[in-house]
């Protein structure tokens, strides 16, 4: 609980799901500055169970070592989170749900 001048206040219990997408989006923040250095970037789109959606963006989108790119944001996500999940990137065009 919170209290704001008087009034208590109830903060929402945070989920199991919530505290997973805290972790993947930390884990895809640590990677991006290196990534934003060679001129690409890199988007959650969605988490559905085991599988972790991203986006890359700029010169990550034609390098050829981007599966290794992928290799590495997916082994920073495993290690956070204690559990294997797959990375998989959008296809080119792909919009984020409810964008």
């Amino acid at each position: 609980m919170t209290m704001h001048t008087g009034t208590i206040v109830a903060e929402a219990p945070v989920t199991v799901e919530d505290q997973r997408e805290k972790l993947v989006r930390e884990a895809i923040e640590e990677i991006r500055p290196a990534l934003k250095r060679d001129g690409g970037d890199c988007e959650l789109l969605s988490i559905e169970g085991k599988v972790v959606n991203v986006r890359l963006t700029g010169a990550c989108i034609f390098c050829s070592l981007a599966s290794a790119t992928l290799e590495g944001i997916q082994a920073r996500i495993v290690e956070k989170l204690g559990e294997f999940v797959r990375v998989v990137p959008a296809p080119t065009g792909f919009k984020r749900p409810g964008h």
